[in-house]
């Protein structure tokens, strides 16, 4: 899978297949018995970077404080996107219906970040109030923003923003100064 992805990101969707075995250290028949198409190895490779990301959410939760769990995983989701970009030209050849393939993973990942804010509500570390897709889609427009050469420190910077703004004061009200803005 990772000699597919760097052949992929690095020469696009028609990167030799006989290439990426010899990179992998396998025959071209070991490839083709597993990856019969293209395609099929164009969705193994998606699949596998969305089973990496999902189980990172797992391992994050079993290792780390809540609060430094959800911040851990909200940053790979960063690098995702930061992959996602590099490989989507690949992505957009995908003769099946790409959004299929993009649906089956969107469940694991809403599923592995609602536990890892439900887990730091718990916790305490965030309000109560913070709707876990709320935030997920706070995160997914971080993205967007992926046009300027230096998106990611910005993404990571917003990431930062997110979770202060998510966070519970001493007093359990929102801080900030609008909070105290009337005037507005």
């Amino acid at each position: 899978m990772d000699a597919a992805k760097q052949a992929f990101t690095r020469d696009g969707a028609n990167a030799s297949l006989d290439d990426m075995a010899k990179q992998a250290g396998v025959g071209a028949g070991t490839l083709y018995r597993h990856f019969p198409t293209r395609d099929a190895l164009i969705e193994a490779v998606y699949r596998s970077e969305m089973d990496k990301f999902v189980a990172a959410g797992r391992q994050f939760a079993a290792t780390l404080p809540p609060i430094e769990a959800l911040r851990a995983w909200m940053l790979r989701f960063i690098d995702l996107i930061a992959a996602k970009q590099l490989i989507a030209p690949v992505l957009s050849t995908f003769a099946g219906d790409p959004s299929k393939l993009f649906e089956s993973s969107r469940g694991q990942v809403q599923a592995a970040h609602a536990a890892l804010v439900q887990r730091a509500i718990k916790h305490g570390d965030i309000r109560g109030d913070v709707d876990p897709f709320d935030l997920l889609r706070a995160l997914i427009g971080v993205s967007h923003v992926a046009a300027d050469p230096d998106w990611q420190q910005s993404a990571r910077r917003l990431v930062e923003i997110l979770i202060a703004g998510s966070g519970r004061t001493p007093s359990g009200k929102i801080a900030g100064s609008l909070a105290n803005c009337s005037h507005l």
